[in-house]
């Protein structure tokens, strides 16, 4: 039977083309299409540290380097670091009034020091040389590195380059835009309440001066090279005293060559994002703020939506030009009863209709310019395209649908028995919200041995939108429709 982790045996196609397992593709109440990770625009939400979990802003985070400050991984193996406690005796300070006779032998006292340990490969910050701190949390010293001063030089150098190119297209749209009134009320000819509004706000009356770049010495190459030492061609090497490429990149600032230069690193932060439609503009996946919560405030996942196809049977053998039997299971996930019908792939000619008709859809749907300034920033849409996936095997498709009950959680403990139905002869057996079709298909007989044998169709099935529409207050019913192709197999190596 097909699972979720055979993604390449029953696959949708996205309403640009592209073909994804059900359980990868989303689905938008308001356009009514199937939706991929490409017909989505992915914004972030928060930053947050799963380790402990706190939530920080995105200002901070961006301060920060999207690192967390409490939090470390282990240089060695990449898991999280923990604080371990243990006893030290340091001697008093400020032991003046101890008697003479133990002046020889000065009074000492147990503290509680800490230290970074990895619970997986048993790294401390001890073997590096780093002194114990006096809390769990402390200021745990950083490595430097040779060229951060440099930098930092290019990233004030930058920086101000950038916020000049921003003034500058900022004055040449101000000239080229329509000139308008000096000051926003025809009233306030001299000027003063717009400066008296400015100077209340803590804005200055002059324009701001421009961004200078600040002036950095260029890099002067030089074949001038040092020497290796000779004691890389006499001395053996130790393996274990070298670090792998995986440590090597863990920390790309210094890239230490030996292992006693392995500093702890920063845990980097993690994000919620949310998904949102870029054909309507309407959010598809919502998350919850709270970090430690895995609920979602909308959740529109296709799996949700659309009737979910598994493989029941398949025939043991499979040849070219023979006629074979398969099962496949139709489950319905929502609470209103569906009507199915297989229908044939659409031909080229359709297809192409298609795309033209979805891209005429995306040029009407884009924001006139004279709106573009009041509205938010409009995403690029994915262009629709054909399916780089054909047929291998001809397949017989009923020409009557079928019903599917609506999805009902509590009828899987029900003991009442389910009424008999009259069904169509291709519909084997029915349980709750599933149904089990069989369907007949014959491979092509120009196939080669091992080639696999995929059929194709498209599914035609009704959906009861609960969006509620301003000029109805009814749920509307829709017919809509998914392509599916099915892998069936390799056909037999013998003929």
């Amino acid at each position: 039977m097909a699972h979720f982790l055979a993604n390449t045996t029953v696959q949708y196609v996205c309403a640009c083309g592209i073909m994804n397992p059900l359980t990868k593709l989303f689905f938008c109440r308001h356009c009514l299409a199937l939706r991929c990770d490409f017909c989505l625009c992915h914004e972030v939400d928060s930053h947050f540290c799963y380790n402990c979990v706190e939530n920080i802003p995105s200002t901070e985070a961006k301060l920060k380097k999207y690192k967390c400050s409490s939090c470390f991984d282990c240089p060695s193996c990449q898991h999280t670091l923990s604080a371990r406690a243990t006893n030290v005796t340091v001697p008093r300070k400020g032991d003046e009034e101890a008697p003479k006779e133990d002046a020889k032998q000065p009074a000492v006292i147990t503290r509680k020091m800490y230290y970074l340990a990895c619970l997986a490969c048993r790294w401390t910050s001890r073997d590096v040389g780093i002194p114990d701190q006096t809390v769990a949390t402390g200021s745990w010293p950083e490595s430097e590195y040779a060229n951060a001063t440099r930098f930092a030089l290019l990233m004030e150098h930058f920086q101000a380059v950038v916020l000049r190119d921003k003034q500058e297209r900022q004055d040449y749209l101000r000239r080229k835009s329509p000139k308008q009134h000096k000051y926003p009320s025809l009233t306030d000819r001299t000027g003063l309440t717009v400066s008296m509004i400015r100077r209340q706000m803590g804005w200055s009356d002059k324009t701001p001066p421009k961004a200078k770049p600040i002036d950095v010495n260029p890099s002067v190459a030089t074949e001038e090279v040092d020497q290796l030492p000779d004691s890389i061609f006499t001395e053996p090497v130790n393996l274990r005293e070298l670090t792998t490429i995986k440590q090597k990149l863990s920390q790309p600032a210094g890239q230490p060559s030996c292992v006693r230069d392995l500093f702890p690193q920063h845990k980097s932060l993690s994000i919620k994002r949310s998904l949102r439609c870029r054909q309507c503009e309407h959010n598809v996946i919502k998350p919850e703020f709270n970090p430690s919560s895995i609920k979602y405030r909308i959740q529109l996942f296709a799996s949700h939506h659309v009737p979910e196809i598994r493989i029941v049977a398949l025939p043991e053998k499979l040849e070219g030009g023979v006629g074979v039997k398969i099962q496949l299971k139709f489950s319905n996930p929502t609470i209103h009863d569906m009507t199915v019908a297989l229908k044939e792939l659409p031909s080229t000619d359709e297809e192409t209709a298609i795309i033209e008709e979805m891209k005429k859809v995306a040029v009407s749907s884009t924001p006139s310019s004279l709106n573009a300034s009041l509205s938010r920033q409009v995403s690029l849409t994915e262009e629709p395209r054909f399916v780089n996936k054909g047929t291998t095997a001809k397949v017989e498709l009923p020409e009557m649908p079928f019903v599917l009950p609506h999805r009902d959680d509590s009828a899987e403990f029900d003991e009442e028995m389910q009424l008999p139905r009259e069904d169509p002869k291709f519909v084997v057996w029915r349980r709750a919200n599933r149904a089990c079709i069989e369907l007949s298909c014959e491979p092509q007989d120009n196939l080669a041995p091992g080639a696999e044998v995929i059929i194709g169709f498209t599914v035609q099935y009704s959906y009861v939108n609960t969006v509620q529409v301003p000029e109805k207050k009814d749920p509307q019913t829709h017919n809509l429709t998914a392509r599916v192709y099915i892998n069936c197999g390799k056909l037999s190596g013998e003929q």
